[in-house]
């Protein structure tokens, strides 16, 4: 069976905490491709979430990647620690880097795939100089710190452009990079973000919040994943299926 061309992160941050390990196992049962993994210092983002331990305790529990989101300041002390604790992506806000490429360098020597993470307003230029070592690239739809916000709309803009700059780079013979959206991402919006280039879609409240009836999250997911399939078909970009039929972070 082919890769499906847009993967589902569900974002532990919307869950519920008092059961966290049923929740993890809910939503790769319902077919999630990664658990995003959100981790605030209250200090680069004004909130404080979850750290290696809570990794360590839901490893067990699933088989998916764990994609982790390192919303801190300073980022390299704790990248061998999530590593240690199951980490298979880790991701990072390159403003809170000294140094971008030993950053990126060091996830990678840990073995896990390495990203650089985008707020709102921050510039895709930062990646230019990387690209060799970017295995991921995470849009924020929304500004950092809180689940629950409201996508904001110029980021379909900014996604078209990274789209273009991680198709050039493979034309001309760089590795596959994908593309990840997170902060906002609901059925109602999933299409126009995967028609703009997203690989990967994050989404926190609109999954946790719609348990189905009888339990687990089978019904959201699926219809996602429609969503999502429906406008991939329908706007399918031929110079990103390297980037978009790659195999997952392992």
């Amino acid at each position: 069976m082919p890769a499906p061309a847009v993967r589902l992160a569900p974002s532990i941050l919307s869950a519920d905490f008092a059961r966290l390990g049923d929740e993890v196992r809910a939503i790769e049962a319902a077919g999630a491709d990664f658990v995003h993994f959100d981790v605030m210092d209250n200090h680069y983002v004004p909130n404080l979430t979850i750290g290696p331990l809570v990794c360590e305790a839901i490893r067990p529990h699933v088989q998916i990647p764990i994609d982790v989101h390192l919303m801190v300041e300073p980022v390299d002390a704790l990248i061998p620690l999530f590593a240690k604790a199951g980490a298979n992506c880790i991701t990072f806000h390159p403003e809170a880097s000294r140094h971008v490429d030993r950053t990126l360098q060091l996830i990678r020597s840990h073995g896990c795939k390495a990203g650089l993470v985008f707020n709102p307003a921050t510039p895709l230029a930062w990646m230019d100089h990387v690209m060799d070592k970017l295995d991921m690239v995470l849009l924020m739809s929304v500004n950092p710190g809180f689940g629950g916000q409201a996508f904001i709309p110029a980021t379909l803009h900014k996604l078209r452009e990274a789209r273009h700059r991680i198709d050039a780079h493979i034309a001309t013979g760089g590795q596959p990079i994908w593309l990840e959206v997170d902060g906002g991402v609901k059925l109602d919006n999933i299409g126009q973000i995967v028609q703009a280039g997203a690989d990967i879609c994050v989404a926190g409240s609109a999954v946790f919040g719609a348990p189905d009836a009888g339990g687990g999250y089978h019904g959201v997911m699926h219809a996602m994943r429609q969503a999502a399939a429906a406008a991939d078909s329908t706007d399918f970009q031929p110079s990103s299926l390297t980037s978009r039929r790659t195999t997952p972070c392992h």
